[in-house]
């Protein structure tokens, strides 16, 4: 049985670069990121709240009380959003800083940070916790699933692809899953050949996706993070890795929880606008 998870880490500290590069080519949104360091604090909704409200908004409902964003050094915006009551009542809130390293130019990936999080917060590693982007409105639904008692260390959300209102093309650059009958996670694929699609679909024929949203025991997750490997493409420790070499060692340690929902979520300028009901 897992410890009670109260704790939502949210990764915030990317540089945004896909949105910036679409906002040059609206007129309706030039400027919106100009004093902005990510996209999650683009106002949107009827209020002009940033993104980031929403999301920890419904943490607040699915019942976690304490909250960890991990930021780029640069972070005056969100400790400023902290420090002047920009987000919901009801968590206590921590800024983690994911430096970066002596001869790099930019972050060292996901894992990294979540590894500098758990670091600069030790208390983490004695408890179980949720960790997930801060460009996506996972539901409440979803986050208190993750909250829920299970008999794994460790748990993702597998989400349906048929659930989701995006293109097929946009769907083919998601993470699919492969699941074994018994729920566990046994492999991530990242951007699987379209060929191969069809073989990582489950019994009832449904594509199980991972949009980056995971429970974690800080206990059993922190050597995978630090063993990561830099991925030689991307040049990063990545999250999703450090997940694939715990499961290739320990089968059955992430359990996937199965939803079936659409994530809206902010890639480039054209989903800006699909937030604008948002209150």
């Amino acid at each position: 049985m897992i410890m009670e998870n109260i704790s939502l880490i949210i990764m915030v500290g990317g540089a945004s670069s896909r949105m910036k590069r679409s906002l040059k080519d609206r007129e309706d949104q030039k400027g919106v990121m100009d004093n902005i360091p990510h996209k999650s604090l683009i106002p949107v909704g009827e209020y002009g709240r940033p993104f980031l409200y929403y999301l920890v908004q419904n943490a607040v409902e699915a019942g976690y009380t304490k909250l960890y964003l991990i930021t780029s050094p640069e972070n005056e915006a969100f400790r400023n959003l902290k420090e002047q009551g920009g987000l919901p009542t009801g968590l206590e809130v921590f800024l983690a800083v994911q430096s970066v390293p002596d001869g790099r130019t930019k972050p060292l990936g996901t894992a990294d940070a979540l590894q500098q999080c758990l670091d600069q917060y030790p208390e983490l590693k004695q408890t179980t916790f949720t960790v997930c982007n801060g460009d996506n409105l996972y539901s409440i639904g979803a986050l208190q699933d993750l909250r829920e008692d299970r008999k794994a260390p460790h748990a993702l959300i597998s989400y349906g692809s048929s659930g989701f209102d995006y293109t097929e093309e946009r769907i083919a650059k998601f993470a699919v899953m492969d699941i074994s009958s018994e729920g566990y996670l046994q492999k991530i694929i990242e951007k699987p050949d379209v060929e191969d699609v069809p073989k990582y679909k489950d019994a009832s024929g449904e594509l199980r996706v991972s949009m980056n949203i995971f429970s974690f025991s800080g206990k059993e997750i922190y050597s995978y993070l630090q063993k990561c490997p830099i991925d030689p493409v991307r040049n990063e420790k990545e999250l999703p890795k450090a997940v694939a070499n715990l499961v290739a060692e320990q089968s059955q340690s992430v359990l996937c929880i199965p939803r079936s929902e659409h994530i809206p979520d902010l890639t480039d300028a054209n989903d800006i606008q699909l937030f604008k009901n948002l209150k």
